[in-house]
């Protein structure tokens, strides 16, 4: 059995290291372990697709609707398991706890909103009041077992994202989960840096943190600019414009519907995930008042010119209100020649055949497409650290070990040569299943746990 003492601190990733999506982290400390997140992928398969496959059939077949990682190894040792930390609500974070919770049965601690997300996916699943789900404040300490887990405020793309702090007597390390350096982040405060400056100033043993847009040099572009760019993006434009972002995204929506207050426009949301998470917003008081919505019913009587819709949809998903706007099967609304279709979002990886169907689609009906990876104007600002923002963070936390997380092989050995460039000692590039030993020796013992992924929905 696998089990630290009490002068280990041990990280052990099962989701989430060599992979983009689907975060599963464990930390272990005198006999116990705490579980940080537990996430989901989408239109995922279970098993690389072999090179030679070419057939289109075939790869569709390999996909499943919702994939998680395969969590066998802690629910065989769930007498251990502590509990379970929420950084954000993202689905790659926590879109698996709904699924994986009957297995784990051990308490999950949230912050408000990401309460909230939760909540709602636990009612679908028939498992409201059944969750031990316990809120927390930002900067608050808990201890959870042996962990004491200090929730650090920081700016990502939805509300309510934190880093974590996590104590044991065997050291210190910073989980940063998903984020950027945002001074001007629409919703929420802006990056508070003396923040993470103050932990310089105790030892952190490891840093385990995000590799997204470790390749990317810079830093990371402001929420901020981003609204600027869809401003002078719309404004020139006539017809009917359909904007598609990621749902969770608020600050996003909330400057979308500043646009077309700008524009005099009206905005309606299409598409269940975005409804919902306007709901969330409005419940926890994150919605402006003055931003007032139109109902997505009443769209198809205005003129195209006073029409701004956003939807869902920007990966290709088929079911989702752009695949059915641009196959004229939304029971609403209908596009056109002269209506204009935005993309706020950008194309991840493994989602360009459906992207580019949908484009074909679109092009065939007259329907103007902007994607922002071809924008001249910043439409889409991502919600992960650029280089530069690597360095900044390393050089106020001053950690001995960097542990690259979040992130396909080359992101991660990007994420490397950043780390050893600001005065990092150590550097541990791995995957999921490496046991990496933070105390009392670093050390990291390649592929000791089996892991894999798991259909959630085919």
């Amino acid at each position: 059995m696998l089990s630290p003492g009490k002068n280990d601190l041990w990280f052990l990733p099962l989701g989430g290291t060599g992979e983009i999506g689907m975060n599963l982290n464990l930390y272990g400390h005198d006999g116990r372990w705490l579980m940080v997140d537990c996430g989901v992928s989408f239109n995922a398969p279970l098993h690389p697709v072999k090179t030679a496959c070419t057939n289109e059939k075939e790869r569709s077949e390999n996909l499943h609707n919702i994939v998680a990682p395969d969590p066998r190894f802690i629910v065989e040792h769930k007498e251990a398991l502590s509990g379970l930390v929420l950084t954000h609500a993202h689905e790659d974070h926590l879109g698996a706890v709904p699924y994986l919770w009957p297995r784990l049965r051990c308490p999950v601690y949230a912050t408000a909103f990401t309460a909230e997300v939760l909540r709602r996916k636990l009612v679908q699943v028939g498992l409201d009041n059944k969750v031990p789900l316990i809120e927390v404040d930002a900067d608050k300490l808990l201890q959870v077992g042996p962990f004491s887990v200090r929730w650090l405020a920081i700016t990502h793309s939805i509300p309510d994202p934190f880093a974590l702090h996590i104590s044991t007597p065997a050291g210190n390390v910073l989980h940063t989960a998903d984020w950027k350096i945002d001074a001007q982040p629409v919703a929420g405060q802006p990056f508070q840096h003396t923040l993470y400056q103050s932990l310089g100033d105790t030892p952190v043993l490891a840093m385990v943190g995000d590799s997204t847009n470790a390749l990317k040099p810079g830093m990371s572009v402001s929420e901020r600019s981003c609204f600027d760019g869809l401003l002078a993006t719309i404004k020139p434009l006539t017809g009917r414009v359909v904007v598609s972002c990621f749902a969770s995204n608020i600050a996003r929506l909330i400057s979308l519907a500043r646009v077309a207050k700008k524009t005099n426009r009206y905005m309606a949301l299409v598409g269940r995930s975005l409804v919902n998470m306007y709901s969330i917003a409005k419940s926890q008081g994150i919605w402006p008042e003055d931003l007032v919505l139109a109902d997505v019913n009443h769209m198809g009587y205005l003129p195209p010119e006073e029409v701004l819709l956003v939807a869902t949809g920007s990966q290709g998903e088929p079911r989702a209100a752009l695949s059915r706007l641009a196959l004229d099967s939304h029971p609403q609304l209908e596009l056109s020649s002269g209506d204009h279709v935005v993309f706020s979002s950008i194309i991840i990886p493994g989602n360009e055949e459906a992207v580019h169907r949908l484009l074909q689609r679109f092009k065939a009906k007259g329907v103007d497409v902007v994607l922002s990876e071809q924008s001249p104007l910043p439409i889409h600002a991502s919600g992960h650290p650029c280089a530069e923002e690597l360095k900044l963070m390393y050089h106020w936390v001053k950690p001995d070990i960097a542990i690259p997380v979040h992130g396909e092989n080359a992101h991660i050995q990007a994420h490397c040569a950043i780390a050893k460039e600001s005065g990092v000692r150590k550097t541990y590039a791995g995957n999921n299943g490496d046991l990496y030993r933070l105390s009392p020796q670093a050390g990291i013992r390649r592929q000791l746990v089996k892991t894999g992924r798991i259909s959630l929905q085919k």
